[in-house]
């Protein structure tokens, strides 16, 4: 075993060890719930766009770009286009080493790889501003709901000439939005590529901590997951591919995180 590999194993016992330390997992959950009274999450920024996440899901995010390598990532829910400019950025960094292994020259207006952002209102001075950043070459917005026919037979329509495909749902966080998303989106993800299904978190938040807004306890992100592995059990699905469609959680990405708005919502394809 060389010095990366020993390293990398000693990770995984940590990770493995979080994953069973019920007491520190409760710690970083009272953390989270306190962090939300300050709106924590909207506190950072990817390369000068707010991104209203937290940190932890935001160095998941660029681990599971660089593991899956994608060439179109699918987001619902745009908001001030933080979350489409990281995307942007790994894509861009993904070609920029294909590059350097390959021994060519990057073509800077290669840009096969892209992002690809959905929702109901992109509000004029987000979509300025997101169309204004260095990477917007790299981002095609379509302005509609994610779960309307025409929008979801678009997407499809561009996802057919990409081979790697990532989704990332973070739109109307309520059980039949997130659930008819699933159902539109997720066989679109690539054989070892990821679903993320983003704010599960609110099913093990208090109650009536959502007042103005539609979603709360057992009518959002994770009830949806639920319903949707059920689904997939007893009835079955297929991928755009023709594969059986079938998704499991990363556990070890959660252990790792501790910190997570996204439990049970990092849904790998197997």
């Amino acid at each position: 075993m060389d010095a990366r590999e020993q390293f990398e194993s000693e990770c995984q016992k940590n990770i493995t060890s979080m994953g069973n330390d019920q007491l520190l997992k409760e710690h970083a959950f009272q953390w989270f719930q306190h962090s939300l009274q300050y709106k924590y999450s909207y506190n950072f920024s990817s390369l000068g766009r707010p991104i209203i996440q937290y940190p932890q899901d935001m160095v998941a995010m660029q681990e599971l770009v660089w593991q899956v390598r994608p060439d179109l990532i699918i987001e619902t829910g745009i908001a001030h286009g933080g979350s489409l400019i990281l995307s942007a950025s790994m894509l861009a960094l993904l070609d920029y080493c294909d590059a350097v292994e390959s021994g060519q020259t990057l073509d800077p207006m290669n840009t096969h790889r892209r992002v690809l952002g959905i929702d109901i209102d992109i509000r004029a001075h987000n979509r300025t501003a997101i169309e204004a950043h260095p990477l917007s070459h790299r981002i095609d917005m379509i302005q509609g709901s994610s779960i309307a026919s025409e929008v979801i037979a678009q997407v499809h329509q561009i996802a057919q000439v990409h081979q790697r495909v990532l989704v990332i749902l973070d739109s109307n966080h309520t059980h039949d939005h997130v659930l008819a998303e699933l159902e539109a989106y997720a066989p679109l993800t690539s054989q070892g590529s990821y679903c993320v299904v983003f704010d599960t978190v609110v099913e093990d938040l208090p109650d009536a901590m959502f007042p103005d807004r539609p979603w709360d306890k057992a009518n959002n992100p994770k009830t949806a997951v639920w319903e949707y592995q059920r689904r997939l059990k007893e009835e079955g699905r297929s991928a755009v591919d023709g594969a059986p469609l079938t998704f499991e959680v990363d556990k070890v990405l959660e252990n790792k995180l501790l910190i997570t708005v996204a439990p049970e919502g990092y849904l790998r394809r197997t």
